[in-house]
Order: structure tokens, then C-alpha cells, then sequence
């Protein structure tokens, strides 16, 4: 505890009382080394688990390519389409059971328009995966 001395009697005392904060500290320090070990315990395992019997790996996805060129053309699998046929290439590709991965690859140079209605257009149709592709180029 702090006391004022001299000519200011009444005023207000403009220090900061450290003594709680630096209690609480100590205690939370305390608590930490205390419970650090046992965080820190691992257990090691020398052999993974052997597969199950019998086990086939699940077969890839099927992927589409979707690219938007830089003026705004949009191609499903390498094939020049406008936004209708795409929006139909949509609609029977999300009926399918398992979905196909969608990989969209966008020239740097295209309008974010562009880019924002595909992936409206994916999305409200009901494809799931969706992905984007060379990115190394930005």
C-alpha cells in the first residue's frame, strides 16, 4: 500500500497497486510448471497398425477442369462453353454419387465477375468440391 505525504491531503493517489497482479501471477506460473509435464508425456508407438483385412483403398474422384480465360470464356474439361450448357454440365455432375472434385483454373487477367457467378453457380447447384488450381501463377 502506497501513502501520500506532503501538501496534497485529499487528492487522489495516481499509482497502480502491483501487488494483486503480481500474486496472481506467481499463482499462474505455479500452476503452469505444475501441470507442463504431464502435457508433455508421449507415448511411443514403434509399429503402426497393420491394415484390415481384405482392405481396397477407395478409387479417385473423377475431376472436371474448369478454366476461365482471361476475356471471360469458360471451358468444362478443355471444351469452350457458355454459362447455360456449363449451368446443365453443373446440375448432372451434382446428381452424382460420389461427387466429382470441381479444379478451376482462372487466368490472372480475368474479371472477378467472371469468377464470383462460377462459383455462385457451383455452389447453388450442389457441387461440394470445389478447388482451385495454379495458383503459383499470383
Amino acid at each position: 500500500m502506497a501513502m501520500a505525504i506532503g501538501s496534497n491531503e485529499g487528492g487522489s493517489f495516481t499509482d497502480i497497486n502491483m501487488t494483486p497482479l503480481i500474486d496472481v501471477m506467481l499463482v499462474l506460473l505455479i500452476i503452469f510448471i505444475i501441470s507442463l509435464p504431464p502435457v508433455t508425456h508421449a507415448v511411443k508407438i514403434d509399429n503402426p497398425l497393420p491394415p484390415p483385412p481384405n482392405f481396397v483403398p477407395p478409387p479417385p474422384p473423377e475431376i472436371v477442369d474448369l478454366s476461365i480465360d482471361f476475356d471471360g470464356t469458360l471451358s468444362w474439361n478443355k471444351t469452350a462453353v457458355d454459362r447455360k450448357t456449363m449451368q446443365g454440365y453443373i446440375s448432372q455432375e451434382a446428381s452424382k454419387d460420389p461427387q466429382p472434385e470441381v479444379h478451376i483454373t482462372v487466368d490472372k487477367f480475368a474479371k472477378y465477375e467472371k469468377v464470383a457467378q462460377t462459383l455462385a453457380d457451383l455452389q447453388s447447384r450442389g457441387l461440394k468440391k470445389i478447388g482451385f488450381v495454379n495458383n503459383d501463377l499470383f
